[in-house]
């Protein structure tokens, strides 16, 4: 019976694992990004309280959203709009209290959630003077005085740059650490038993892969199969030299719709 490699983070694994096993696949947890407290709990704390003199607030992830409200209610801003870049995040938003109706996020039926689609939903929001926060994670060791310079490159870093070139201003928070796992002797000879024709890794985000491969940096992973979220992360997959890469959008049935024309 194929394997799925769980690998987000450990609380987003477990609700991952349940689901897939509902679904009748042999799921397993084994997360490649770890998770901790925002390195400057003093700017987060700023960010929260400031929340409602922003026209608009992104959280780029699931866990940006979780780390940001933990223990924070939602103020019940009169205008503020709460941006989602797919509906893991708007799952996580409504979750945290926000009413369905502040939560943009991209077309069900578009080809990928990612900055780009939510653009298109949300980009007649955007005016001169218009305020935007994004909140984010960092990776552990970057230089958070910098926050957009880490971005550069990426979907985030896109949307300010559109948001910027109509006139719109754009702040930072981060929210959470990301961290590579540290895995002991077991852990490593567990990954190299998945790297089989009968597992199929579930990735979510290029630092994973990334992670992966320090973690693993004698594995050959051409007989291995991957399943990514995004066409970024299916192409660090190949160049990590997983054998067959196949990309899905991130939602659950998405996802299950692929994991079932792989089996």
């Amino acid at each position: 019976m194929t394997v799925v490699v769980v690998t987000r983070p450990a609380q987003e694994a477990r609700a991952w694992v349940q689901r897939l096993e509902e679904a009748g696949w042999n799921a397993q947890s084994l997360p490649l990004i770890e998770i901790a407290d925002a390195p400057d709990k003093a700017q987060l704390a700023s960010a929260r309280a400031s929340f409602c003199r922003h026209d608009a607030v992104m959280f780029v992830s699931a866990q940006a959203a979780q780390q940001f409200w933990s223990g924070f209610d939602w103020p019940a801003c009169a205008s503020t709009r709460v941006w989602a870049p797919g509906p893991g995040t708007a799952t996580a938003l409504l979750r945290q209290g926000i009413p369905a109706d502040r939560i943009d996020q991209p077309a069900q039926d578009a080809d990928q959630f990612d900055s780009e689609a939510l653009w298109a939903k949300v980009a007649d929001q955007v005016k001169p003077g218009r305020r935007l926060l994004v909140v984010r994670g960092t990776t552990a060791g970057a230089d958070n005085c910098n926050a957009e310079a880490e971005q550069r490159g990426n979907g985030r870093e896109w949307l300010s740059n559109q948001c910027r070139a109509v006139g719109g201003e754009v702040a930072w928070c981060v929210a959470y650490e990301r961290r590579a796992p540290v895995w002991d002797v077991g852990t490593r000879t567990r990954a190299a038993a998945l790297v089989d024709p009968q597992a199929v890794w579930l990735l979510s985000s290029t630092e994973a892969v990334n992670n992966l491969r320090a973690l693993c940096p004698d594995v050959d992973w051409g007989c291995a199969r991957a399943l990514a979220t995004h066409q970024r992360i299916a192409d660090a997959a190949r160049k990590l030299g997983f054998g067959e890469v196949h990309c899905t959008r991130p939602a659950v049935a998405d996802v299950l719709h692929a994991l079932k024309s792989m089996s």
